[in-house]
């Protein structure tokens, strides 16, 4: 390694053998050997970009970024803080490549939230975002976004879990194991508001019933009911948070997950009875992913469809609990 000197804008090492044309480097950033930096790309601090990596112009990686051996980040990458790019990441931001083909357009932009984690060889189609703090899997081809904290894995790349930061205690999701079929009250998760209700269910030679009462059950007075069904494959739905609408959750067949946020604490329930009901109050984020191939979910409402009642963006939703953001009406 040589030192890149005091200049401010080099990087605090950078290779002999490496090829900087950038000025836009942060301090202690890393550059290894073989690498090439074209002139426009930004690089912050505390990176360390390893060897037989190419890093075009429109790029911008964020600070304490590892990129490792043999990828190559091209326009239209946006990298945020704290992300790690395992070896051979293949990164892609042209939908259609044809060689030679003058392409006037620019290129898709493909962004990697802050402190997310991609596998070793993992594949990502143009255009997608990779949500905050989640994790790809190794060999894992993207084809579409993925949500804050989901862990993907598979081709193509699927949710296979949903879990918090390492270390973090108040961001693990917890698994809820359901109530007895004799409770009498909710089950109260440790995510605020969150509650597991058993319905009255009754079973004879004739079949099953499974009811539920507005008060007992259901704390609120429904406004609005639908049903998803028919979900062609275990990918996510769900994943927003409603300012003023609550909502109760029965799987009337079949099976799904469920992740329920508020912010500080994660939990996961599995919902797998058409005797259990999920409370989520307003502000919750909600997750739903691993449908069975059979799964009916019921989901009642509180509060006619609005569409601004919709949070879509984690970060927003963070901002609102932390009381940073509006909450609206």
């Amino acid at each position: 390694m040589s030192s890149a000197g005091s200049h401010p804008g080099l990087a605090a090492f950078r290779h002999s053998t490496s090829i900087c044309e950038t000025d836009r480097v942060g301090p202690r950033t890393r550059i290894r050997a073989f690498t090439h930096v074209l002139s426009g790309a930004q690089i912050g601090a505390d990176c360390d970009i390893s060897e037989h990596v190419f890093v075009e112009n429109d790029v911008v990686i964020g600070d304490r970024v590892t990129v490792q051996c043999g990828v190559s980040v091209w326009d239209g990458l946006r990298i945020e803080d704290d992300v790690f790019v395992g070896p051979n990441v293949a990164f892609t931001n042209d939908p259609f490549p044809r060689s030679g083909r003058h392409q006037p357009e620019p290129p898709l932009t493909t962004t990697v939230r802050k402190g997310a984690s991609l596998g070793a060889n993992c594949t990502i189609l143009p255009g997608l975002t990779v949500g905050a703090k989640a994790m790809v899997g190794a060999g894992s081809v993207l084809t579409r976004d993925v949500p804050s904290h989901a862990i993907v894995a598979g081709n193509p790349a699927r949710i296979v879990g949903y879990a918090g930061t390492e270390g973090n205690d108040r961001l693990r999701a917890t698994r809820v194991e359901p109530p007895s079929e004799h409770a009498e009250r909710p089950q109260r998760l440790e995510v605020r508001g969150v509650s597991l209700y058993r319905l009255v269910r009754a079973d004879d030679l004739r079949g099953s019933l499974v009811a539920a009462e507005v008060g007992s059950h259901i704390p609120f007075d429904p406004r609005r009911a639908f049903c998803v069904m028919q979900v062609p494959s275990k990918d996510v739905r769900g994943a927003h948070a409603h300012r003023r609408c609550e909502q109760f959750l029965i799987c009337l067949a079949g099976s799904v997950a469920v992740v329920v946020d508020d912010g500080r604490r994660r939990a996961e329930v599995m919902l797998d009875d058409p005797s259990l009901g999920l409370h989520l109050p307003a502000m919750t984020w909600g997750v739903q992913y691993r449908y069975s191939a059979n799964a009916l979910l019921l989901i009642l409402a509180s509060r006619p469809y609005e569409s601004a009642d919709y949070i879509h963006d984690y970060d927003e939703f963070l901002a609102l609990v932390e009381g940073r953001g509006s909450r609206g009406d």
